[in-house]
């Protein structure tokens, strides 16, 4: 709820309505991909640059996806799609989390979803809503929401060394491919967290057989 809040505040500052904000979060449920097309829509790039660079951050999902769809074998389609609709960083974190202890289940992943769901839209309502009063967000910190969330995650999830290893390289990744602007090497930016998150993931899996 917090994150969204965030969100429903930016968005009114480069003049989203309330309503549209709460639409965008409650049809849209992509996280970190509707803060980088805030973003981009803030410095005026068209829609097709912003549909492109949200589809290439979203591709993450398709991992997650993967990664559930074992557990997930004997339920409908509908029932399946239901929860793609649900998968968000958080909800991928909680129902891995709660398949390592073996409580997961077709009805607590629903559960989970539609907790995430009813915070994330409660949130964007709320920020969306209050943006007057709270002014210039960025005096607030409310920038620095998603890394915090994300922050969270890990700390909550790493469970070995292994875990933390590939944390670690993800983020050197992250700030390194950045960092070859000046060796004329330029990695758009959309695609950084898609390549860091790939790449340290693929090392990690040849390295931690």
């Amino acid at each position: 709820m917090p994150v969204g809040m965030a969100f429903g505040v930016l968005a009114t500052t480069i003049g989203f309505t309330a309503t549209q904000a709460v639409l965008c979060s409650a049809t849209a449920l992509a996280g970190a991909g509707q803060f980088i097309a805030l973003n981009l829509m803030k410095s005026g790039a068209d829609v097709l640059a912003v549909v492109t660079a949200t589809t290439v951050v979203n591709l993450r999902y398709v991992l997650f996806g993967a990664t559930l769809s074992p557990y997930l074998a004997g339920m409908s389609l509908p029932r399946q799609a239901l929860l793609a609709f649900t998968l968000t960083d958080e909800t991928f974190a909680v129902n891995v989390n709660d398949r390592r202890q073996g409580l997961s289940t077709g009805a607590s992943m629903a559960g989970v979803g539609a907790v995430a769901w009813s915070g994330w839209v409660a949130g964007t309502a709320a920020g969306a809503l209050a943006a007057a009063w709270i002014g210039d967000p960025t005096r607030w910190g409310v920038d620095f929401a998603m890394p915090a969330m994300f922050i969270a995650l890990l700390i909550a999830l790493a469970e070995d060394r292994r875990h933390v290893s590939v944390a670690a390289l993800a983020a050197a990744l992250a700030i390194g491919l950045p960092a070859l602007v000046p060796l004329g090497i330029v990695v758009p930016a959309s695609w950084v967290i898609v390549i860091a998150s790939m790449g340290a993931a693929t090392i990690g899996a040849v390295v931690f057989r």
